[in-house]
């Protein structure tokens, strides 16, 4: 049984840290970047409001919400794009890398949209894996500080095997931990740092939906899948469904439908512009919530 789940826990490990670190990240698609008449009309603009006007007019059918800190587009100039929301330019890796976490020299490769599921396995497994070495070496570290091995060169194989189990294991605990509460508040490490900033404002909550659904975000919706290293997140990785705490003011005003109290409760406003078929449906329990409340005031009317 100790073989089995040993090798068990050995192959999900040793395949998801093959996965995280040979997925490749991904960039941003090619509407993002600049057609070469736009690249030409940068380049003669000075810096300033000329200059953002034609980031505006290119970026006027993206599906961006986020900006910088002064309000203005997010665009990249070493690889000459306009950043779709969540994506940052890696300075190791010298691109830009969709919903990037961060660029982990443990697995030499970027932690972003393409393989953040396989990071969080990894991490999950590799800690199984620790504790699972700890626990059955645990019986033998004991015999060792009360003499009950024999006096061979291996018993200091075994110390050595348990410290170094024990240790990983503290390690890989705190950061799987911190990257669960990520996971749940929809947040990368990146975003955790500095909350991104859309129109109305700076919000830490702005990419939260809900526990459930931001599970459902980077592992899918099928959870056969969940505990395997194999791609289901949904979407593109170019967009994401945004629950805006305050009223944006380039948004469209509540449906009249709604009144004041079931806004309050909600609380959620979300963007105007249309999100991929992709990410969509991940509020279909919200839209259909307000079709409901809609109907019930006009009832009420």
């Amino acid at each position: 049984v100790c073989l089995i789940a040993y090798h068990l826990l050995f192959a999900m490990f040793v395949w998801s840290y093959w996965k995280t670190i040979f997925t490749l990240p991904m960039n941003p698609s090619k509407e993002f970047h600049l057609s070469y008449a736009e690249k030409e009309l940068l380049e003669r603009e000075p810096r300033g409001e000329a200059h953002q006007e034609v980031l505006r007019r290119a970026a006027k059918d993206l599906p961006i919400y986020t900006r910088t800190m002064s309000g203005a587009i997010r665009y990249c100039d070493r690889c000459q794009l306009i950043k779709p929301d969540r994506c940052h330019h890696c300075s190791v890796c010298d691109k830009c890398i969709l919903k990037m976490d961060h660029h982990c020299p443990w697995v030499n490769n970027c932690v972003g949209f393409s393989n953040y599921k396989f990071f969080l396995l990894f991490l999950a497994y590799s800690l199984l894996y620790c504790l699972f070495i700890a626990a059955t070496d645990l019986q033998y570290f004991i015999k060792f500080w009360t003499n009950g091995l024999p006096d061979t060169q291996a018993k200091f194989h075994i110390m050595f095997l348990f410290f170094a189990a024990a240790m990983f294991s503290v390690s890989l605990s705190s950061l799987f931990g911190y990257h669960c509460w990520l996971v749940s508040k929809n947040k990368s490490t990146l975003e955790a740092f500095r909350s991104p900033v859309f129109r109305h404002g700076t919000d830490k909550n702005g990419f939260s939906l809900g526990f459930g659904k931001n599970m459902r975000q980077v592992f899918g919706d099928e959870k056969r899948y969940w505990l395997l290293p194999i791609f289901s997140s949904l979407g593109d990785g170019c967009s994401f469904p945004t629950c805006l705490v305050n009223q944006d003011p380039e948004q469209p005003s509540t449906p009249a439908g709604l009144n004041s109290s079931s806004k309050n409760s909600e609380n959620h406003q979300f963007p105007a512009k249309p999100l991929r078929e992709s990410q969509s449906h991940l509020l279909t329990d919200s839209q259909s919530w307000t079709e409901n409340s809609t109907s019930i005031g006009k009832g009420k009317a």
